[in-house]
């Protein structure tokens, strides 16, 4: 029987010793990453399996989304819960503590091996999930920054190779009213820069441009000058439209990208918590189960019947 004096010397013993069991801790970490691992590597051979290059065959995007955030929460839940069971069933039993206090303790060890196999998976799987959010947010800032430059591109204004900014004006300072003074690919590289210039200006067409434009088509068509300059109008109508076709269409990219951003960190920050959670739930139960071992002294093991 444990006499009064004995009790006080086991306390004041336990109160010199630190109320966390690292050991235990870092060991539900590693169950915790390494199941983690094993459960996302699966998840990606899932929905890779899912996915197929073939219209109207396989998982749409919106299902895989959700797949994947179902599959995280699960993830998170399964590998945490066990690595906060790990860490309470394998601490330190602390015989002379309160119940309260043991309680306390275990959530925080199920917490610290949560986050120390947070901060370790963070570096095999969260860096590729980021990565790929990331590079989709980037794709659409890109699109939207980009759009006037595409369209422009789409017109025609880069099909001429020609990047030099002055080529316009350059263009202005030769320009020649006799119909042989340019040929017809010196027309049509005229007429591109002509055009992006006014589209990225966003401005309409100067009468000098028009008249010159409406000009060079007169002069390789069968049109007369008031046809030629309807013919300039409608033409660089379509142009205009085209821009703005292409900037709603980008605009529209980069929205749905920051959206899809954005929705992926609340559910990544929705199941980290889930974790966190489950983690500690469960160290507290491993802790009590810990608690619960009833420790057989050696003397039983002995026995004096002869070995045979």
């Amino acid at each position: 029987m444990i006499t009064n004096a004995e009790l006080a010397t086991t306390a004041a013993e336990g109160s010199n010793h630190s109320g966390v069991s690292w050991a235990a801790i870092f060991a539900g970490a590693a169950a915790a990453a390494a199941l983690s691992l094993i459960l996302v590597l699966l998840g990606f051979g899932l929905g890779f399996s899912a996915v197929s290059p073939w219209a109207g065959e396989g998982a749409s995007a919106k299902t895989l989304g959700v797949s994947a955030i179902v599959w995280l929460a699960l993830t998170q839940i399964i590998a945490s819960g066990m690595g906060g069971y790990i860490a309470g069933r394998l601490r330190v039993k602390w015989a002379t503590v309160h119940g309260d206090e043991v309680y306390f303790r275990d959530t925080a060890h199920g917490f610290l091996a949560w986050a120390v196999a947070t901060l370790v998976t963070a570096t095999l799987v969260v860096g590729s999930v980021s990565g790929v959010v990331g590079g989709g947010v980037k794709a659409g800032a890109t699109m939207a920054s980009g759009a006037v430059t595409a369209a422009s591109a789409s017109a025609g204004a880069q099909a001429s190779g020609n990047s030099d900014p002055f080529g316009y004006f350059v263009d202005t300072l030769f320009r020649d009213d006799r119909p042989a003074a340019v040929s017809d690919d010196a027309a049509h590289a005229q007429v591109t820069r002509v055009f992006a210039r006014t589209v990225n200006n966003g401005g309409q067409l100067s009468t000098e441009d028009r008249a010159y434009l409406a000009q060079l088509v007169a002069q390789r068509t069968n049109l007369t000058p008031e046809q030629a300059q309807q013919r300039v109008d409608q033409v660089y109508g379509q142009a205009r439209q085209a821009v703005e076709d292409a900037k709603v269409a980008a605009q529209k990219a980069a929205d749905a990208a920051a959206k899809v951003a954005a929705y992926t960190s609340l559910w990544m920050f929705v199941a980290l918590l889930c974790g966190a959670f489950f983690a500690s739930l469960a160290a507290t139960y491993g802790g009590r189960r810990r608690d619960a071992v009833v420790i057989i002294p050696a003397t039983a093991y002995t026995t004096t019947a002869p070995i045979r």
